[in-house]
């Protein structure tokens, strides 16, 4: 059988581009070879005070979740008014494709946001492009001025300040003065959902708890075509050995803390075993199992899944596919006595996906 043979090494992501108003960083798809592979991109923004990421649309679907910060994120959906929505830590923002954003930060804490998202349909696998709107990028610099007057119904006088003033590109630092729309919080409903005061899907004593992002809580991720979850893992607890059981990839951001993780891929091989630690980006491949420990700090991680109502078949714990096989199936197939495969089947039968340490 032919093995798959492509690195899962956790990354950091790289700085693309910046200035006095923030920071893009992207995951590399040649660091990265599965985000490739997966049509998957991965990038995060830093936008420090009076930093102002410029209208743009990309290439991708993506789910966007904010690290750390307070700021303003401005959306217009197609054919649709904007919406200058008010965001802030643990928000997961749903951008469907042709969607227009803008993202502002008034405040002396940086903002900090994630994207992951398809790349299926983007021009370069693996990785997004954006599209700006103004700027010494954007769409308007590489029309004539005989172009964008008869389009816009104006002067050349006019065009040409349209065209020029704005000498930055991507993300430029506003005058502290300038006057941005306010931000209304009945715009949250239906576009943000905050995964930090979501009820939790999964609450284990001592092990951790889950907040599943789909299409009932955010109905927009069904047309961004991804599902996401916030996992929180306690301190030295253990996430079950598990798979995606219907075909889609796992992209995991390390979002605080440190612990192990261990992958097993085709023949049952172990294709990673390695530590990982905040600001770190890794994939699993489809079908293959992943298990995690925390360190004694504990580890949160944000994921999405491709797909927007993921399934996962847990391989230990009560949820377990082991203990909904029969007992003779198990000792035929693991070639054991009815007394040890009984004392497999009797343990974790209260416990689901989350281990508490042991004592």
């Amino acid at each position: 059988m032919e093995k798959m043979e492509i690195d899962l090494t956790p990354q950091l992501a790289a700085k693309v581009h910046g200035g006095t108003g923030g920071t893009y960083y992207a995951w590399c798809d040649s660091e990265l070879p599965m985000l490739r592979e997966g049509n998957i991109g991965a990038s995060k923004l830093v936008l420090q005070k009076f930093g102002f990421s410029l209208p743009a649309y990309s290439d991708s679907s993506r789910v966007a979740y904010v690290l750390q910060g307070t700021g303003v994120c401005g959306i217009v959906l197609p054919e649709k008014e904007e919406k200058v929505i008010p965001i802030k830590k643990g928000d997961a923002i749903a951008l469907p494709f042709g969607v227009v954003s803008w993202l502002y930060n008034k405040e002396d804490t940086e903002l900090v946001i994630l994207f992951l998202g398809d790349t299926s349909k983007a021009h370069k696998a693996g990785r997004f492009t954006d599209f700006f709107l103004t700027g010494s990028n954007g769409i308007f610099t590489g029309f004539s001025t005989e172009f964008v007057g008869r389009a816009w119904d104006l002067d050349e006088k006019t065009v040409n300040s349209l065209v020029g003033n704005q000498p930055g590109s991507g993300i430029v630092e506003l005058d502290g003065s300038a006057k941005m729309p306010e931000p209304k919080n009945e715009n949250r409903r239906g576009m943000v959902l905050n995964c930090e005061e979501a009820p939790f899907d999964v609450d284990i004593k001592n092990g951790g708890r889950v907040v599943v992002l789909n299409t009932k809580n955010l109905p927009l991720v069904g047309e961004v075509g991804l599902g996401a979850d916030l996992v929180r893992l306690d301190g030295s607890a253990m996430c079950s050995p598990g798979f995606s059981c219907d075909s889609a990839l796992q992209v995991t951001y390390i979002v605080r803390g440190s612990g192990r993780v261990q992958v097993l891929g085709i023949d049952g091989r172990r294709v990673l075993e390695t530590t990982v630690k905040a600001g770190q980006l890794f994939i699993v491949p489809r079908f293959f199992v992943v298990s995690k420990i925390a360190d004694p700090s504990g580890m949160e991680w944000f994921s999405i899944i491709t797909t927007p109502n993921p399934i996962f078949t847990h391989l230990a714990g009560k949820t377990s596919a082991w203990k909904a096989l029969s007992p003779e199936v198990l000792q035929a197939a693991f070639n054991v006595s009815p007394e040890i495969e009984n004392q497999f089947r009797s343990k974790r039968t209260s416990d689901a996906i989350f281990f508490p340490p042991p004592n």
